[in-house]
């Protein structure tokens, strides 16, 4: 039996190298590394929610990641002419980050672009794989939560 679960959990671990040898957590969307993406995709979910800018520090914790980290995102897109800073009239110490049209448009493309990769799965796997596939990456996430964060 621990044989058995010797050559299994080999398996699996070499499943899950697989996805970090072909760079897929770093692949661009749209053009978009992944970090500009979830900072464009945090401002434009909560413009559509509230229809309000963004702090970086909002953005941060949105993000789970340092102030100074989405700082220099905040810095290539807004070079990019994808967001803009603007000073908050009601605090003049804080400023406002908010995307400019140009940067609506890029959520929107590297969002379609994002899950037309997705649907390309779900025809490769079939509905019913998708679903199972689904549901174990679920599980494996409830593990690991569970036993890494101890």
């Amino acid at each position: 039996m621990a044989d058995m679960e010797g050559a299994t959990a080999q398996k699996l671990l070499k499943a899950f190298m697989q996805f970090r040898r072909i760079g897929w957590h770093e692949r661009k969307i749209a053009g978009y590394n992944p970090s500009e993406f979830k900072v464009l995709a945090a401002i434009y979910r909560e413009g559509n929610n509230k229809k309000a800018d963004m702090k970086v520090s909002e953005i941060s914790q949105k993000l789970h990641v340092t102030s100074p980290t989405v700082t220099q995102i905040i810095n290539t897109l807004e070079k990019d002419g994808l967001v803009e800073r603007r000073i908050d009239p009601d605090d003049r110490r804080a400023v406002k980050i908010n995307l400019t049209s140009k940067g609506e448009s890029a959520v929107i493309e590297a969002r379609k672009a994002f899950f037309e990769t997705f649907s390309g799965l779900i025809d490769h796997l079939g509905e019913d794989d998708s679903e199972k596939l689904a549901e174990l990456l679920s599980k494996v996430m409830a593990y690991f939560n569970n036993h890494l964060n101890r």
